[in-house]
């Protein structure tokens, strides 16, 4: 099952109403875009470009497999927006995000800051990224997330400079809510790490099951660095629930053996987009059945196949098994780029400025699905629509997309997830 949802949350009010089931249309007020006509200057007054970008994700800490996808697609958008030679060249420098416990971010922020970049990539964290937007803002530069997905950022004071083309937490919660109800649970227990990310898709997630008639029996929070789990366990347990969400990162593959090993079915746990990994032997229970939902449309086959090979070359010859948000770090270096080159300039809040318009959230554009071909509009003097590998996108006022996909995705007997559509 494939669930498209769009919405609409304006930074002010930061308020969304739902409407529907499988096409979820959130609703907001939207300030005046103005005119959609584009500002492009005359092809002889533009200016050979440079687009200096760093990244923030993870190389270390609990979201690390999430690390070579992101940087993946940044990587190979890149390489295709230079060999394109639309009049601009992005440079790229890598660095490490970690988590909130060993702190890589407090080195990497600087260190990029300090080397003039325009423009950040990262964190996939919530809770690193509210620990280091504040200083970029501070800076003058554009943070940029493919996988933020707390509701927070909505109302941020972020001087326009903060983006994401990863759906906030309200929607996926609200997927696996009703997902969970759909399969024929009354009674649900959830496991949630308590950070920004956790607590917010518990409360969604636990609303959502509610509304629906069902009974959250026990939710119990664990703190970032836990090793041991025999307390939530026990006391989700003694509720016996029909179901268990685990909300969380990497710790899930000893969270979930401590539920199986003391009796409860394998085949019912329902899972994130922090933990919704290809487990295979990292697993040591059986987890067939388990189900889990993740942000993105599912990717083609060509692309897939660019990102491995990008990976080979970029990842020092490792193999490329998880595809979590690499098309939304693919789309973030390719609507920066966009930007850009509509604003005929490398100054982050021009480039800001034109993130909207790219994207298709302020208005008519013409549609076009690859850099090149949207570069071509806009250097002719147009406006450009970007749909991407992540979806329509077409940011709102507050830098969130308007258009999200979310997957559902079930485990096998090898512990391996496939989508279900």
């Amino acid at each position: 099952m494939s669930i498209l949802i769009g919405s609409r949350a304006r930074k002010r009010f930061g308020t969304v109403a739902v409407i529907g089931a499988a096409a979820l249309i959130l609703a907001g007020c939207s300030g005046d875009t103005g005119s959609t006509e584009s500002s492009a200057p005359d092809p002889a007054e533009r200016e050979d470009l440079t687009l200096s970008i760093g990244t923030v994700l993870p190389q270390t800490g609990a979201l690390s497999y999430l690390g070579p996808p992101e940087e993946a697609g940044v990587g190979l958008a890149t390489a295709e927006v230079n060999e394109a030679a639309k009049g601009i060249t992005v440079e790229v420098e890598y660095g490490d995000s970690g988590d909130p416990d060993n702190k890589a971010y407090e080195t990497t922020v600087p260190r990029l800051l300090g080397s003039d970049v325009q423009a950040l990539i990262g964190a996939a964290s919530s809770g690193v990224t509210k620990l280091f937007l504040d200083q970029a803002v501070g800076a003058g530069v554009i943070t940029f997330s493919p996988a933020n997905t707390s509701p927070d950022f909505t109302t941020w004071d972020d001087d326009g400079l903060y983006w994401r083309t990863a759906p906030s937490d309200l929607l996926q919660g609200e997927v696996l809510g009703n997902l969970i109800a759909e399969d024929g649970a009354a009674s649900l227990g959830i496991i949630y790490l308590n950070d920004a990310y956790g607590t917010g898709l518990e409360a969604v997630v636990n609303e959502t099951f509610t509304a629906s008639g069902g009974e959250v029996v026990a939710s119990e929070s664990y703190n970032a660095g836990d090793t041991n789990f025999s307390a939530q366990v026990s006391s989700i347990l003694a509720q016996n629930p029909d179901s268990i969400a685990v909300i969380g990162f990497e710790e899930t593959s000893t969270i979930v053996p401590s539920f199986v090993n003391s009796g409860f079915d394998g085949s019912n746990f329902y899972f994130v987009d922090g933990n919704i990994s290809q487990w295979g032997t990292d697993m040591s229970v059986p987890i067939e059945g388990s189900k889990g939902t993740q942000p993105g449309p599912v990717l083609a086959d060509d692309f897939q196949d660019r990102l491995k090979a990008q990976w080979l070359e970029q990842g020092d010859g490792a193999e490329l098994v998880d595809f979590n948000y690499a098309a939304e770090s693919y789309d973030a270096v390719v609507l920066l780029s966009l930007a850009s080159l509509a604003a005929n300039s490398s100054d982050p809040a021009e480039i800001a400025g034109k993130l909207q318009e790219v994207s298709g959230g302020s208005g008519d554009g013409e549609k076009c699905d690859t850099f090149a071909a949207c570069a071509d509009i806009i250097l002719d003097g147009g406006t450009a629509d970007y749909d991407g590998y992540s979806g329509g996108v077409a940011f709102d006022d507050a830098g969130d997309p308007t258009e999200a996909t979310i997957g559902v995705f079930q485990y096998g007997a090898d512990n391996m997830h496939t989508r279900i559509d």
